[in-house]
């Protein structure tokens, strides 16, 4: 309602203002009707600048009719700090004037109004600052001269300065707030005049964030003023708390003008209900007092208080009363600064005992507020009455007031900042060298003919030092340096409550440099004597990701288990590690990823990384190949082992009996041959054991292609010396052995090898073996094996040993009903079944053994086959020599054949 009043207030001026600028082109004098009723302080001078400042807090409805008669102040509650804020500028223009090398032969004036706290009042004093207050103002031709105000330093609200400023942009008026911090008025293309001394609440709400990332405040609650301070304050937090500080707001709740009782019952009891342990307060404080009531009524403690600079420094609120509750309140303050000499010229004030009986001066006002009297009996309806007569001689040093208190100037240090800014860029103008101006044709402004946007330009260049060390300019935005202190409130032992300062915040180029806090110093309102803890979900442990809770603030969360092969860690540690890979940090037992806490994902491990069973790091995969220290490879190299071992038995007792019979039967010497092969077979099957190296990679398959062959073709060419040996004892057929003698056997063997040896080494050559770590199998392991490289060359290579295998098998067969004399035969044949039958069922054995358990497989086929040929071929022969030796004679041979 109370916006709504002040918005057709506003249209209303608007309307008067167009009528009287659409009266002068038609007139060449103004007449004025009436004058507003404003409280105000003037001095004169060749310049003149307008403040407007809040002296008093309340005023009744104002009355919007023009009259000339005399008419009733409106404005009541006197503020001794608006009223400090209103001398500090007349102070700092007393100060411009005495200073000769500020503004030589230039005099500084001021024109200051009383706002009330009001927008219609601060409205109507604009318009008389920037308009005038003459009874008849006579217009030229060319309109030129100085104009009734040159610049304005206000207004203290933000609602205010842009309704002010949105009419003063249009002339290009400059105004210079000293408190008006919504961020709205960075605006440039919606307020092209407009300058503050005090920083944006966009840098203030970027100092509460990195507070409350500062000591990890994730879940906050927000309450704000309905006005322009508390909602752009409230887009801005909503906007950036995520993105900047990793937060969410709890709730957000708007505080009633008045003291609305239900509202605040409902805005402390979600307050209270809350889990949110810290409260930020973007508001004035008459919300701040309204909303203390109620929490106190409803003693809700053991909340951490936020303070917007608006009531940071708030002295009706740090009452023995309150202090249990805010108490280790944190506020954002504006930057302290000291201005001397200020205090005698607050000494110097007087009442202007002229300004007595029509209506009070501001002087006056004051003067009845600091001594409690009054000068002359009130007219009917005044609202304040009652006290003793003043009579102007009372005498001011003996009273003890806060508006001499200058140890703690604030607000007051910014009105300083703009009237300075304001003498600075009208000096920088007045300097102008004729002909190098920065206007149309290089021209400068004058003094007699002045004009507001030409200060405009000025002030954008401004740039200068305080007294106090601080350097004062604006940005293209038009504002000031952003630069707070960090206040906490202390409740002393002995009852008494201070505000000290904790810290600073300020822009910097250097990243962390923005927040600077001391945190010994600062004193906390909770039995453990340390900053609480405010979170909407406690933080997620390692091994664990955030799993969002559906229709609730991203900071309220559920910590799910990484899956396998994921981690997330909170330290991010990286100790005494070598290697870099994937931005994590190495050694051969441990990775650790650098993650923040609270990670939506878990992160994957390396390829060659797999995670701990607490999926907090990554340790080095599991490796796996068919080792000499398992089970299965033990057993695998024992029985290779065991197999050469027999080998080399059954070649000694064939060498020590050379010559019985049975061993030179069917040709002692592919016999030896192929006991020799036996033994490298058995031998080669050690290569497929171990981890896979390039070179065991290369020499295992060759070494088993070339032994197998050498094998095989012995006992190829052993069944074709059978089958030319019968074929030879029959009429005819003795030409046929011509063909297998000694020497051809032994070529007949060698050429057979040899193809075998071509095929490897063409193979080698084009697609060699090579290791590989295979992760298909198992994810969490890594598989070592040797692919083959080429699918062709291997199948190459079987097959050519598949092909002599089965040939010898066929000619055995063929040769297995021979008589006794040629009984090698049916040794080859059954040898040669075991041999094609182990490898036959090797080949989908191979492809379908993931791993080592293929090496295993191969390894046990060479075994298998290579007993098999072992026990065959050589086991009855060792048996007739050891155990039946009457039976290792050539009659005995013979005669089984005569006996068949």
């Amino acid at each position: 309602m109370r916006d709504f009043v002040d918005n057709n207030l506003l249209l209303l001026m608007l309307s008067c203002f167009s009528c009287a600028v659409s009266f002068s082109l038609y007139s060449s004098s103004c007449q004025l009707q009436g004058q507003f009723n404003l409280n105000g302080m003037h001095k004169t001078g060749d310049v003149i600048l307008g403040g407007l400042f809040a002296i008093n807090l309340f005023s009744a409805h104002p009355d919007l009719t023009f009259t000339s008669e005399p008419q009733l102040p409106t404005c009541y509650s006197f503020d001794i700090t608006g009223f400090r804020q209103a001398q500090t500028m007349a102070f700092a223009i007393d100060e411009i004037n005495r200073n000769s090398n500020l503004l030589p032969n230039v005099t500084l004036g001021y024109s200051l109004y009383d706002n009330c706290i009001k927008l219609g009042i601060a409205f109507r004093a604009s318009l008389s600052l920037v308009s005038g207050q003459e009874e008849e103002v006579t217009l030229e031709e060319n309109c030129v001269g100085t104009p009734p105000v040159l610049g304005i330093v206000g207004d203290s609200s933000s609602t205010r300065s842009i309704a002010i400023s949105s009419l003063l942009g249009l002339y290009r008026v400059p105004m210079v707030s000293y408190f008006a911090t919504c961020s709205c008025l960075s605006d440039r293309q919606k307020f092209p005049s407009f300058f503050r001394t005090i920083p944006s609440d966009a840098f203030q709400v970027n100092a509460m964030i990195q507070i409350l990332k500062h000591f990890g405040w994730t879940w906050a609650g927000l309450l704000i003023s309905a006005d322009d301070y508390g909602v752009h304050a409230a887009r801005s937090f909503h906007s950036d708390l995520g993105p900047v500080g990793g937060g969410c707001l709890a709730y957000t709740e708007i505080l009633p003008w008045g003291d609305d009782p239900a509202e605040l019952r409902r805005i402390v009891d979600v307050m209270r209900k809350s889990t949110a342990r810290v409260v930020i307060v973007f508001a004035h404080k008459t919300h701040m007092i309204n909303l203390m009531k109620e929490v106190v009524r409803q003693n809700v403690t053991g909340l951490q208080w936020i303070a917007s600079e608006a009531w940071t420094s708030v002295d009706v609120l740090q009452t023995p009363h309150l202090m249990p509750y805010l108490s280790g309140t944190l506020g954002i303050a504006i930057r302290r600064g000291e201005i001397s000499e200020l205090r005698d010229f607050l000494l110097q004030i007087r009442p202007d005992l002229h300004y007595t009986t029509d209506r009070k001066s501001v002087m006056n006002q004051f003067w009845e507020h600091i001594f409690q009297c009054r000068f002359a009996p009130p007219p009917a309806g005044w609202v304040e009455a009652g006290g003793e007569l003043c009579t102007g001689q009372e005498v001011i040093e003996n009273v003890e007031n806060e508006l001499f208190d200058v140890s703690d100037l604030r607000p007051e240090y910014n009105v300083y900042k703009a009237v300075y800014a304001l003498a600075y860029a009208l000096d920088d103008m007045l300097q102008c060298e004729p002909g190098r101006g920065p206007f149309s044709n290089n021209t400068c402004a004058h003094l007699q003919r002045m004009e507001p946007w030409q200060l405009v330009y000025y002030l954008g260049k401004v740039n200068f030092t305080t007294t106090f060390g601080d350097q004062v300019s604006f940005d293209e935005n038009g504002d000031a340096l952003p630069m707070y202190d960090i206040m906490n409130w202390v409740w002393l032992p002995d009852g008494r409550t201070k505000v000290h300062r904790v810290g600073e915040v300020k822009r910097s180029a250097f990243k962390g440099e923005e927040l600077t806090l001391d945190e010994d110093n600062i004193f906390w309102n909770f039995e453990s004597k340390q900053p609480p803890r405010s979170v909407c979900s406690e933080s997620c442990p390692p091994g664990t990701r955030m799993a969002r809770k559906k229709g609730e603030p991203e900071c309220c969360f559920d910590c799910v288990p990484c899956s396998e092969g994921k981690i997330s860690n909170t330290t991010g540690d990286c100790k005494v590690l070598n290697i870099t890979v994937q931005s994590c940090c190495i050694n051969m037992y441990l990775i650790t990823f650098p993650l923040f806490s609270d990670s939506m994902e878990c992160t994957s491990c390396p390829e060659d990384f797999w995670s701990s069973p607490q999926r907090d790091h990554c340790v080095p995969k599991k490796t796996e190949f068919l080792s000499y220290h398992e089970p299965l490879g033990i057993c695998l190299t024992t029985t290779s082992l065991l197999g050469t071992f027999i080998c080399v038995v059954v070649l000694g007792i064939f060498i020590h009996h050379h010559s019985t019979p049975i061993v030179r039967a069917n040709n002692s010497e592919l016999s030896f041959l192929l006991l020799v092969s036996l033994k490298l077979c058995f031998l080669c099957s050690l290569l497929f054991i171990g981890r896979p190296r390039p070179w065991t990679c290369q020499l295992r398959h060759a070494a088993f292609g070339i032994s197998f062959v050498l094998c095989v073709s012995c006992i190829l060419v052993k069944t074709m010396v059978v089958l030319a040996v019968f074929r030879a004892s029959k009429p005819g057929g003795e030409s046929s052995l011509k063909w297998f003698g000694a020497v051809q056997q032994r070529g007949t063997v060698l050429v057979l090898t040899s193809v075998q040896a071509a095929i490897c080494t063409v193979w080698l050559v084009t697609a060699s073996p090579v290791p590989h770590k295979n992760t298909q199998y198992h994810s969490d392991k890594i598989v070592y094996e040797c692919v083959v490289g080429s699918t062709v060359g291997f199948a190459v290579l079987l097959g050519y040993i598949g092909l002599l295998a089965v040939l010898s098998c066929l000619l055995a067969f063929l040769a297995r009903n021979l008589p006794d004399s040629f009984n090698e035969a049916k040794l080859i044949t059954f040898s040669m079944l075991i041999f094609c039958a182990v490898w036959v069922a090797f080949v989908p054995a191979y492809i379908n053994s993931p791993g080592k358990y293929a090496d295993a497989v191969e390894v046990f086929a060479i075994l298998a086959s290579s007993f098999g040929i072992l026990v065959a071929l050589f086991g009855p022969k060792c048996y007739i020599i050891l155990l039946r030796p009457e039976r290792n004679t050539k009659k005995a041979i013979m005669g089984r054949g005569t006996t068949k």
